[in-house]
């Protein structure tokens, strides 16, 4: 599933093609996604609309519209939006096509068909937060130490558990909560209300390092993640835990052990991380 780091490239992608775009006509395949595809909100609210902006949250996309509309977009496992010329043949997994004043079409791929596309008017959008139940975002300023020690309080919960909540910090996902961890020096089932000021200060600042390192390396392509231009991102290659179960520690050489923490498969150097 494409994480922060990933949303993130999309977006900067997406940016310099859509943003003050006009959306000529949307087509959309029969089939649906998580939910069904919006067609008649899209129409009523995109088409002949334009794109004012592009933001994030977490893992959503956010399309801005001039007319105060939103729509919200969400991957899920292998959604991909990419820019294609309009005589580009079209792949078999696109379900949305946005024709582009320009010649230009964004378009919605998603091979498993998990992703989410809504539409908000301008009257929801502005009274209702869509996203007022998530957490902090770990790139913003009010993201640090403080913080995550206060939502932790006293609980029990391992530290990999609450850093991929996304009630609590938007955005990380099982890679980089692993990256983060082994960065932090710290095991990954260490129960959160056990750490100190200092150590969550730590995890603080790694974690904005992973993510920024991971922007600029253009994501993590493990399996098929490609950007708005079809490129694959490169951060795979620096990965020093996520995936390495049995191979030696970057930084000591110590075998990197797996384990399964809340059904997911958690990798952490048993030496460097306390």
């Amino acid at each position: 599933m494409p994480e922060l780091p990933e949303v993130e490239v999309i977006r900067q992608g997406l940016i310099p093609h859509v943003v003050d775009r006009e959306i000529v006509s949307i087509a959309c395949s029969a089939k649906k996604l998580r939910m069904d595809i919006p067609q008649k909100d899209l129409e009523r609210w995109l088409k002949g609309g334009r794109i004012s902006a592009i933001k994030r949250r977490g893992k959503y996309l956010i399309f801005l519209l001039e007319s105060g509309a939103a729509m919200i977009v969400h991957l899920g496992m292998t959604g991909k939006l990419g820019i294609f010329p309009a005589a580009a043949p079209p792949a078999l997994h696109d379900h949305v096509v946005f024709r582009l004043r320009d010649g230009m079409q964004m378009r919605y791929n998603d091979i498993r068909r998990f992703g989410i596309i809504r539409v908000l008017t301008p009257e929801q959008f502005r009274d209702n937060d869509p996203f007022r139940d998530m957490g902090c975002e770990p790139l913003e300023k009010d993201f640090s130490g403080r913080y995550l020690k206060k939502m932790a309080g006293s609980r029990l919960q391992p530290v990999k558990n609450f850093l991929m909540d996304n009630h609590m910090v938007a955005g990380i996902g099982n890679i980089y909560a692993n990256e983060i961890l082994f960065h932090a020096g710290i095991h990954p089932a260490k129960p959160i209300g056990f750490l100190t000021l200092p150590r969550w200060n730590t995890v603080a600042e790694k974690t904005r390092e992973v993510l920024l390192r991971a922007i600029a390396c253009g994501g993590s392509s493990i399996s098929d993640f490609v950007n708005s231009s079809g490129q694959k991102g490169y951060f795979q290659l620096e990965l020093t835990v996520y995936g390495r179960a049995g191979q030696g520690c970057t930084r000591c050489s110590a075998t990197i052990e797996r384990l399964v923490i809340g059904g997911r498969s958690t990798f952490f150097c048993p030496n460097c991380q306390k």
